[in-house]
Parts: C-alpha cells; structure tokens; sequence
C-alpha cells in the first residue's frame, strides 16, 4: 500500500513507477489498494481520489457510485445538504453484498449541515446521515460550512426579509461535540470544510482531537496555495472540491470562464494525450491534495479514474498554478454579512 504524505511544496508525491503499479493494477475491481491513499494525522488514511456528489441528480446517484466502485474507487464524498445521501448507501450497500467490497474497503465521507451547529443537535445529525447511508459509523464527518443557519426543518432558511436567517452558534463550540462522535464510534475521523486560516486556527487552539482534513474549492482559478501551504505545517490534508471547476453549478452565468475549456488546459492536455478533466485531477494529486471531482456518467467516472498513468512536468505544475485569478465559483453569496464567512475578509 503506498501512503502519500500531505506536503504543499512536492510536486509528485509518488514515484513513475508507483504510478504505473497503481495503474495496472486497477483492472483488479476487489482490491482496494488500487489507489493511492494519504496518511492523515490520526493513523487513518484516505484514498487521493473519491467521487464526489455534490449537484448529481436524484434518481442517478446510486448508479453512480455503484459504477465508481466497479470502476475502482473507493471513496465517496457525500454531504447531509445534498439529499441524496439514501442513494449513495443504496449504491454501497449494493455493492457490499455483491461482495465487490467489504465496508472496511470504501472511505465515506459526509458533513454536518449548518442548521445543525447548535451542540445538542450534532449527534442527531451524524445519527441521521447515518440512517440515511444504511451504515454504522462514516470515515470522515466533517463540519460544512463554519457559518451556523437557524435551526428548524428548512436547509436554507430566511428572515422575514428573505435573507438567510442565522445562529448565533460559535462553530468552536460545534467542534466540541464532533469531537464526542469519535468518542461514540459514529465517525472515524473529523475535520472542517471552507475554513479560512484564522478560523483552522481558532479550531487547532480548542481541539482535543485535531482535525484531519480542510475540504475547500481548489482548481486552477482558485490555486489555495496559501491556505495549502498553511494546512500542510499544521498536518492538515486538504480535499479539493470543484477541481473541474463546477461547469453545472446552478449559479453559473453563460459568459463565466469555462475550466476545461480554456486553452490552456486544453493545450496542455493535448501534450500529454488527455483529457482536460484529467491533467486538472492529476494537478491536485501531485500536489498531495484529495480530490473528488463529480460526475455521475459511467465514461466519465471511468476517465476520471485514469489519471495514474502519467505525470505533469515540474514546468506544467507552475504554468497551471499561474493560472490562479482567485476565481472562487462556490462563493455562498447567500450568507453574505455572517459574523463567520469564511470569504469576506483578507484571511486565506
């Protein structure tokens, strides 16, 4: 089993001729050692690529996932706010009693919704993904968002004045209780999602159990190369969520830049006879971050598995950091004015 160490300045966190192992040996769809996995700083570990499912329509997403288990992935990344979290333990379930996979195998990932911030209700939530998955405990529980909403049925909810109705909840003391589902035996390990760095600071000065992972956008819009650099020394791995720039994301405008369709990319994947969805998961991968691009196509989840075959240049590393215009496309604009925003100010 190869272990990738969290380090912001590696390009090329494995050798070519490890690439090349992983590579023949994904065509065996019981192992689960077909993907290199990252060693996180409890002693767990968690495989460099999963499937995400953010945005994947109801109705598909179990398909999905049972396609990316036969594909060879073993990680899935799913979140309380998606709704679709029976779909996806519906696909790993399937997939458990075909015998493909024993639970042990698949890394689950889900997240605390932020209308769930307030102490009392955290462990419910965690029970409720749970039930919802059809399993007993989840890989990496992580708080979504460090921005609590008010408390109630509604996902979203809104003031009189249809703006996003807040809590007064200090996600500090939300931790406090994540910490508790370790103790419980309902998540394996825990971690935080769009934390800027004064907020990861606010966490690592309180925690009892340390956080293992900071889920945030990454592509090369949005390089993270700060807040990458600061995770690392505080032994941090980052997930890059929207790697491929969130073509289907339902705020997009029809003249905002198109990732993979920008010449850059597309020329540089030309040179290495790939696609753009590729060359842009390979950048995170030799970066050392997770990554969990989406897509609920059966080709596509198959391309996007094909990525350790080959290895970007030193050179094509930097040109695609360079690409970096700080262009954030999951910007929560909605919760603009909250006392935690993790976007609203000069932190990274």
């Amino acid at each position: 089993m190869l272990f990738v160490r969290r380090a912001s300045a590696r390009i090329g966190p494995f050798s070519v001729s490890a690439v090349h192992h992983f590579s023949n040996t994904r065509k065996d769809k019981a192992m689960a050692s077909s993907v290199p996995r990252v060693k996180l700083n409890n002693g767990q570990s968690i495989p460099i690529l999963g499937l995400g499912t953010w945005g994947s329509p109801q109705g598909e997403v179990a398909q999905a996932v049972k396609d990316a288990i036969d594909v060879g992935y073993r990680h899935i990344d799913g979140a309380h706010v998606y709704q679709n979290e029976h779909e996806v333990g519906e696909g790993v379930n399937a997939k458990i009693k075909e015998g493909v996979i024993k639970r042990e195998d698949i890394f689950i990932t889900s997240k605390l919704w932020n209308t769930f911030h307030r102490p009392e209700l955290v462990e419910g939530a965690c029970r409720t993904t749970l039930k919802n998955l059809g399993l007993d405990y989840v890989d990496l529980y992580l708080i979504h968002w460090p921005m609590g909403y008010r408390e109630g049925d509604a996902l979203f909810p809104t003031d009189e004045n249809g703006k996003t109705a807040y809590s007064d909840v200090d996600y500090v003391d939300t931790w406090k209780e994540m910490e508790k589902l370790v103790e419980l035996g309902l998540a394996k390990s825990i971690g935080i999602s769009n934390f800027n760095s004064k907020q990861v600071e606010r966490i690592l000065a309180i925690a009892k159990v340390k956080p293992v992972t900071n889920q945030v956008e990454c592509h090369p819009y949005l390089a993270q190369v700060k807040l990458s650099s600061f995770c690392a020394e505080r032994d941090l791995v980052i997930t890059a969520y929207s790697p491929l720039g969130s073509p289907n994301r339902p705020w997009a405008k029809p003249d905002d830049p198109q990732l993979m369709e920008d010449p850059k990319i597309v020329s540089i994947a030309k040179k290495y006879n790939k696609t753009p969805a590729q060359i842009l998961i390979r950048y995170q991968i030799q970066r050392g971050h997770v990554v969990i691009p989406k897509s609920v196509n059966k080709a596509r989840i198959q391309s996007n598995f094909e990525v350790f075959d080959f290895e970007l240049s030193e050179d094509d590393m930097k040109l695609v950091t360079s690409f970096d215009c700080n262009g954030r496309v999951v910007p929560i604009s909605s919760a603009a004015g909250h006392p935690y925003h993790p976007f609203e100010n000069e932190e990274y």
